[in-house]
């Protein structure tokens, strides 16, 4: 009998496939290897749809939901495997199909007892939500590492940098001799007949050894820092990269020759810090602890001694700044264009300098051409005289920019007056036009208050009954004249201050 017809005549309640297959081998595992090659030619028929007709014993159980169907088989084949075929249908618009076939030979009806399991169907977006999910990881996990490399560039770029400056700083120690002070270095730099600062070299070499302590103060063009130098404090102007023009303006105009003068602010050296990803845009002057004339009068009142000792500093300063000196080395006359309490520095001997010259014109003589400035920056709103407010100013003629200075300290001196004790009254500090404009006024403002009701800041009744403030008084009034034309000139008001000084028997 052949293997074939062995499998025919398989009847339920015979002895087992492997059984019977032991007829043709005598050996059980052999006919266990013969029923497993049988099933695998089942099967491979099956793929090829290479079927037999010759079956036994089929039973189809059918499960049909709104979209899936579910077809359950059992049976046994031609070769002489019982088995249980499960089969999936998904009744869509994008129909897949999912099967699977479990076989047994172990007795009669054995896959009564096979409960097959059909694979999980992937849904049609669930590809696509693996490989998204893949390559949005794959993206994360490369810009992290693209930030870390950029940080550990930056970093070996730092240390890279302060090495070289350490190195730089030891080299620059010996090129000025120990026990040397910024006072001598300044005044060996004025006997040489330069007249302009100290050199670059030396410049640059002091702001490389400038040590940061503090921050000081905080503007629109940067920050102010007090600093050390060989233990002297210094102050440190930084300036913000966008202030260059500014930055490069106060440094040209420091270093113009015969500018230094006790009531302007002492240059010591100006310098460009940095690498290629930074830059800080130094610029280092004398540090005054008392701070700005607005901080000094906040805190502070007055007497008329010291009044008037504030005032004739501070226009003896404005005073030099307009004057042109000639000579071979001659000075140009320069006019300020943002004058204001913020901008003035009280010295701890209660004298004043001016500051902040970055918005300086000059007036070169031999040309006569006014230097204006390259720069953006405008003055201070609530200081603008009138010319300045209603665009009447004539920006070709220097002697429009002198006035405009005046009308600025008109109201500076109305500050300090303010603060100035008589018969043991004094009203506390406010800025100029601090009952008719908002804290921050606009242009509109302004030119309401100023030009068209050609207002003024007011006086107390007190200084009627004050000799030392009804003369300030009279003289504020002549600075901030409507009338560019009818305002006093600096050195008329230092003439008029020294006078006042002197009948008060007050030394300034």
């Amino acid at each position: 009998m052949n293997l074939q017809s062995a499998c025919a005549h398989d009847r339920p309640g015979d002895r087992s496939l492997s059984q019977r297959l032991v007829g043709i081998s005598d050996n059980p595992v052999e006919a266990e290897s013969i029923c497993g090659f049988i099933f695998l030619a089942a099967v491979i028929s099956e793929r090829y749809r290479l079927f037999y007709t010759h079956t036994h014993t089929h039973t189809h159980t059918h499960t049909q939901s709104d979209s899936l169907t579910l077809t359950q088989t059992h049976g046994s084949s031609h070769n002489a495997h019982v088995y249980l075929s499960l089969l999936s249908r998904l009744d869509t618009g994008n129909a897949r199909l999912r099967r699977i076939l479990e076989c047994c030979t172990d007795q009669d009806f054995c896959n009564r007892d096979l409960h097959p399991t059909l694979p999980p169907l992937k849904r049609p977006g669930e590809t696509q939500i693996h490989h998204t999910a893949l390559f949005t990881s794959v993206s994360i996990c490369c810009v992290m590492l693209i930030f870390i490399i950029i940080y550990c560039y930056h970093r070996y770029n730092r240390q890279v940098t302060r090495a070289r400056y350490s190195m730089g700083l030891e080299q620059d120690e010996s090129f000025i001799p120990a026990g040397e002070s910024l006072k001598d270095l300044i005044e060996q730099s004025q006997s040489s007949g330069s007249g302009s600062g100290l050199p670059l070299l030396v410049q640059r070499t002091i702001a490389k050894q400038i040590q940061m302590v503090k921050q000081i103060g905080k503007g629109r063009y940067g920050e102010v820092w007090m600093g050390r130098w060989r233990g002297e404090r210094v102050a440190v102007k930084v300036f913000f990269t966008t202030e260059e023009a500014s930055w490069f303006r106060e440094t040209e105009i420091y270093q113009t020759v015969l500018m230094r003068h006790e009531n302007i602010l002492g240059f010591i050296a100006a310098d460009i810090k940095g690498t290629g990803s930074w830059t800080q845009l130094y610029l280092i002057t004398d540090y005054h602890e008392n701070g700005s004339l607005y901080d000094y009068l906040k805190s502070t009142t007055l007497d008329s001694k010291a009044l008037l000792r504030l005032a004739y500093s501070a226009v003896s300063g404005l005073c030099h700044l307009h004057t042109e000196i000639f000579g071979t080395q001659g000075k140009p006359a320069i006019a300020h264009r943002d004058l204001k309490s913020k901008n003035i520095l009280v010295k701890k001997n209660g004298t004043c300098c001016i500051a902040d010259l970055g918005l300086a014109v000059k007036f070169i003589s031999d040309t006569n051409e006014v230097d204006i400035p390259p720069n953006t920056r405008v003055g201070t709103k609530r200081y603008m005289p009138p010319e300045v407010l209603d665009e009447s100013l004539n920006r070709c003629h220097f002697q429009s920019y002198i006035m405009a200075d005046m009308y600025s300290f008109g109201l500076i001196l109305w500050e300090m007056a303010r603060r100035c004790v008589s018969g043991g009254i004094v009203e506390e500090y406010q800025l100029p036009y601090h009952e008719l404009v908002p804290t921050d006024p606009s242009y509109e403002d302004m030119r309401e208050v100023v030009c068209i009701k050609r207002q003024r800041p007011s006086f107390a009744n007190r200084w009627s009954s004050d000799e030392c403030l009804r003369l300030m008084g009279k003289l504020m009034t002549e600075c901030w004249a409507h009338n560019p034309a009818s305002r006093l000139t600096a050195l008329r008001v230092k003439k008029t201050l020294a006078k006042m000084s002197e009948s008060q028997d007050i030394k300034l």
